[in-house]
Parts: structure tokens; sequence; C-alpha cells
């Protein structure tokens, strides 16, 4: 699946309510969390393999932005964008993680929205990311999460899409995933 194919669906207003469960809602919830701690732990590999073969990975640039193609975005990527960005986090000479970035992440207020129109989960949450590299930065926002079930009675990431509070304004270098 190409970058920018316009058919992939970036929307995040439910089309159908989701019957769940406590204990699909319990296994949501420790799904998001632990892909949270992996990324404060550098753990990029296992958090690469918490998504779909054709997952995307979206930070808007602008407040309500409907999709990435006509607009800038702080981060559009799939499979081959975000693997590039690990294998270049991880590397002994990466001049931007000299220190490394360290994060502490904060989630809460998290629920199951809705079904989309292929029948992914959507997930809404809130965020509060403080990081360090030199400087201490934090970072706000609501991160909505498409999951698709595996037969294996798990998720799998198919869009994570985060929406900064503070989106439209001007940025160092934003480095590791949020």
């Amino acid at each position: 699946m190409r970058l920018l194919d316009r058919a992939f669906d970036v929307s995040v207003t439910p089309v159908a309510r989701a019957e769940h469960s406590e204990q699909t809602l319990r296994g949501v919830e420790r799904f998001v969390f632990h892909e949270a701690r992996l990324l404060d732990e550098r753990r990029f590999a296992d958090w690469l393999a918490l998504w779909a073969d054709d997952g995307r990975y979206w930070v808007p640039r602008f407040h309500g932005q409907a999709d990435p193609f006509g607009q800038i975005s702080l981060f559009w990527e799939d499979r081959m964008l975000r693997e590039v960005r690990v294998r270049r986090l991880e590397h002994a000479r990466s001049w931007s993680q000299q220190p490394p970035t360290r994060s502490c992440r904060v989630l809460g207020n998290l629920g199951i929205e809705g079904l989309d129109a292929a029948g992914h989960l959507i997930v809404r949450s809130a965020f509060h990311l403080t990081e360090w590299r030199d400087a201490q930065r934090h970072l706000a926002g609501t991160v909505f999460h498409k999951l698709a079930a595996t037969e294996a009675g798990g998720w799998q990431i198919v869009l994570k899409r985060v929406d900064l509070v503070n989106c439209d304004d001007i940025f160092g270098g934003l480095e590791v995933f949020i």
C-alpha cells in the first residue's frame, strides 16, 4: 500500500457503535498502556511489532485537519518510514540522539468511541508527554488508535493519530514517536 493512497481511511469519526464487554475495554486499555510503555522504554522493535502491515502513524499540523494529503503534517508515516526512523534513532552515531531522548507519558480518559467503516475499533485517549534531551519539553493532546483484532485475540494498530494541543507551534526537532 502506498503512503499517498487516498483510499486509506484516516477518519476517526465512528460509523457504528462498538458493543464491547468490560473485558474488551480492559484488553484495549492494557494494549494502549503497553504501547506507551514500549515508547518510553525505547523498545522500538517491540513497538513496531504492534502495527498492522499497512498501518499509518499521523500527527496533523493543524487543528481539525481532515487528512494528511491536502496539507502538510508533522508526521505521516507508513511501515517503511517508521522502520527507517527507528534505525536512525538507534544508530550509535545519530547526533540527534546524543544524549538519547528520554520520555514519560501519562494516558487517561481512555474510551472506545466506536467502529470505522472497516470494523476497526476507534479508541480515544488523552496524553501528557514529558520529553528530555538537553532540555525538557512538554507535549499534550488526544490520541486516536484504530485497532484491528488479531486471530490470537490481541490487537494491531491500523492508525495512530496524535492531535497535539499546540500542533501549530514552532517545534524543535521532534525525534521520537509521540
